[in-house]
């Protein structure tokens, strides 16, 4: 029986996550209230902090969880039960909840205004620095209710070990840029592309990619480590390859498309983008980018845009991309699926970021 794969998860399974979240989010809301005894105010300061933190993304993440499950499944010849399709759910908002757990702290560290078109939760009225608190409250609630709804599963000890290492391998991610691009501190000196790769792959790729599709397999039992290890190798590049495409999109999308304006350049993060250039510049184009990198000033901005422009930035990208598709398309290709797991698994990721417009 042929996989099918839509581009898009379908609506009514968005709805059905959507409806999950709200199952996840009371129980925690009334535990808090009749079993942790909490006053009120803070039962209702807890409710307006995930409403505000965890709600409002694309739940790109979550969703993945579901998806590669039902590919899986498909792959199987079988029909998910409503329970598995739930423990899915459940596992997907957990990666949301830890997005909400990264962005709440990384605005604090990035001291950034705004968030999915709202004010970052720690500028919020009445919120500040006790936002610190509330990003290990959303941590600490992943645990709680993967307890309550995997406890059950053989599984189980290794689901919590895969979200901890996870989330570890983020931290040190993070505090990697951190160390390489501190507000107000540029020093181009401090970035490579082989520090670009460390960042991207420990900040982007274990969440973001490969950690929905190690919580698939686990709810659909599939147990052999070479299949974990399979999983890494494709979702690792993969994940990389999508935050070259973000970081080239930030500079050269049409904002209207992307829908945003790429701060980038003024944000003096480690792009790929100032990689590339730093490889590639002459004395004077270093002397360009030396002056101008990292300022929150529009001619600065524009200087840095020449200069890529200059060195034919656009075009390098193009071929990076194309021979990204190419090396991860033969990784997809080689796949053991003795293992358990459709090589249709990783095509739905790759179907769609390629040539992605924002």
């Amino acid at each position: 029986m042929p996989i099918t794969l839509p581009l898009k998860t379908a609506p009514e399974v968005v709805a059905a996550f959507e409806k999950s979240y709200h199952v996840i989010a009371n129980d925690l809301l009334h535990d808090l209230e009749h079993v942790h005894k909490m006053p009120q105010v803070g039962v209702e300061r807890m409710r307006k902090m995930l409403e505000h933190n965890v709600m409002g993304g694309k739940m790109n993440r979550g969703l993945a969880v579901i998806d590669t499950l039902m590919i899986i499944a498909q792959g199987q010849g079988r029909v998910l039960s409503q329970e598995d399709i739930f423990r899915a759910h459940v596992a997907g908002w957990a990666i949301e909840w830890l997005q909400a757990c990264f962005l709440v702290a990384d605005d604090i560290m990035d001291q950034s205004h705004t968030r999915r078109g709202k004010p970052c939760w720690y500028r919020v009225p009445g919120v500040g620095l006790e936002a610190v608190n509330d990003a290990l409250a959303l941590e600490g609630h992943i645990y709680i209710f993967l307890k309550k709804h995997f406890k059950s599963q053989a599984y189980y000890g290794d689901l919590l070990d895969l979200v901890h290492e996870v989330a570890y391998l983020t931290e040190l991610g993070q505090m990697i840029d951190m160390l390489t691009a501190p507000e107000g501190d540029v020093d181009l000196s401090r970035f490579s592309l082989d520090r670009h790769a460390y960042i991207v792959v420990h900040k982007t790729s274990y969440y973001s990619f490969y950690l929905s599709v190690a919580m698939a397999l686990m709810i659909a039992g599939i147990s052999d480590e070479r299949a974990f290890t399979q999983a890494k190798a494709i979702l690792l590049p993969l994940g990389e390859y999508f935050q070259v495409q973000d970081d080239y999109l930030d500079a050269y999308a049409d904002p209207e498309v992307l829908g945003k304006i790429g701060t980038d350049i003024e944000d003096n993060k480690c792009s790929w983008l100032i990689n590339m250039a730093l490889a590639r510049c002459s004395t004077e184009q270093r002397a360009v980018l030396d002056a101008n990198y990292g300022r929150k000033d529009a001619q600065c901005i524009d200087a840095i845009k020449r200069v890529y422009v200059d060195l034919g930035l656009e075009s390098v990208f193009e071929q990076y991309e194309d021979a990204s598709q190419k090396r991860i398309t033969k990784l997809i290709k080689d796949i053991d699926v003795s293992l358990g797991v459709p090589p249709e698994v990783y095509v739905s990721f790759m179907n769609k970021i390629y040539k992605r417009s924002k």
